[in-house]
């Protein structure tokens, strides 16, 4: 958490430059790190129900003690934790993000902890070179832990977002067939489905991901609806003219331009005419509302795309350039209220 500066200290390093602001980056640095591993050996659930000592926290968690006081006493400086007569306690922020309970960050904050500290290691080959030193998906497939978080977290967002992406679109009149692309947890497959009684829909992603998808699937009582099919939307080819909608949710900005157009024209032959396609994606050119934090994580997030992907966060004008391009018309735009860095795109096949 960012530090809580004295007056002094807040104009000696963010005003009047006698001390290195920079200084501060390294400090929020060691604090992300050291809540990470407090999040993963346990440390906030453990005091979850109130105060422990250092050293009966260090035997209920099976870990060296004094190693453990060090970690406690870098969490209390950087606001994690605070210290009454009873021992070490959450603070109010700890308690609310940091526990493994659902709705919680604890999730989004050691997946990208996981990602800035080692996938991040060889960023400056890919911007020197100027193609991703890495494969993002074959380096999850490596991090099963990682991997758990990551589906995680798009299932949560899809979750999140489902209800409004719903109320924000109407599908064509008489649509009976709808395909996701890379929907692998397929919250939208089956929110659609149970919105369209005539709706089928066909999920196409990796394996990894289509298991996650299977259960919501079978838990929503979709499995004759919705149908999860194994495959790679760069390779593998869709069905020609088969589709009244196709969803193309987080997916655009994983891919270079020249992969973005080619999956657009494979989606535009796969859907009918008058058919629709959506696509939800952040874009660069933030609406209001989105304030410093999400352009900063935008801008994050794009780098964090080119190198692990050769994509990036693409903007409106250029996403309607190469939905145009594709034989897209009728373009319309959707900013969500829920997350103002998320926009849905919807444009018809001519």
């Amino acid at each position: 958490m960012p530090l809580s500066l004295s007056e002094q200290e807040y104009r000696r390093f963010l005003e009047t430059d006698d001390a290195p602001a920079p200084h501060l980056d390294f400090l929020h640095t060691a604090s992300y790190r050291a809540a990470g591993a407090g999040v993963r050996l346990g440390v906030f659930d453990a005091l979850a129900e109130g105060p422990l000592p250092g050293e009966v926290l260090a035997e209920r968690l099976q870990v060296d003690p004094r190693g453990l006081g060090l970690l406690l006493t870098a969490l209390r400086s950087f606001g994690y934790l605070t210290v009454t007569g009873d021992g070490y306690v959450n603070t109010a922020k700890a308690q609310k993000w940091l526990l493994d309970t659902p709705g919680s960050y604890a999730t989004v904050f050691s997946f990208w902890q996981t990602v800035l500290f080692e996938l991040w290691s060889e960023l400056e080959d890919s911007v020197r070179t100027g193609k991703p030193a890495v494969d993002f998906y074959q380096w999850l497939e490596q991090r099963p832990a990682t991997m758990r978080r990551f589906q995680t977290m798009l299932t949560r967002l899809a979750g999140f977002l489902c209800p409004e992406v719903l109320a924000a679109v109407t599908l064509p009149e008489g649509a009976t067939k709808l395909l996701d692309i890379g929907g692998g947890h397929a919250t939208y497959a089956v929110g659609f489905c149970q919105r369209y009684p005539e709706l089928s829909a066909t999920v196409l992603d990796l394996p990894g991901a289509l298991a996650v998808g299977s259960e919501a699937v079978a838990a929503a009582g979709l499995t004759g609806r919705v149908s999860m099919r194994e495959g790679d939307l760069r390779t593998d080819p869709f069905d020609a003219a088969e589709f009244d909608v196709a969803l193309l949710f987080n997916i655009v900005h994983g891919m270079p331009p020249a992969e973005v157009r080619q999956l657009l024209a494979a989606v535009a032959a796969a859907l009918r005419p008058g058919g629709r396609v959506l696509v939800l994606e952040p874009l660069s050119d933030l609406a209001a509302g989105g304030g410093v934090v999400g352009e900063a994580f935008v801008r994050t997030f794009s780098l964090n795309l080119f190198h692990g992907q050769g994509g990036q966060v693409y903007g409106y004008a250029e996403l309607a350039e190469w939905l145009t391009e594709a034989g897209f018309t009728d373009l319309d735009r959707h900013t969500f209220q829920k997350s103002p860095t998320d926009h849905l795109i919807t444009a018809l096949r001519g």
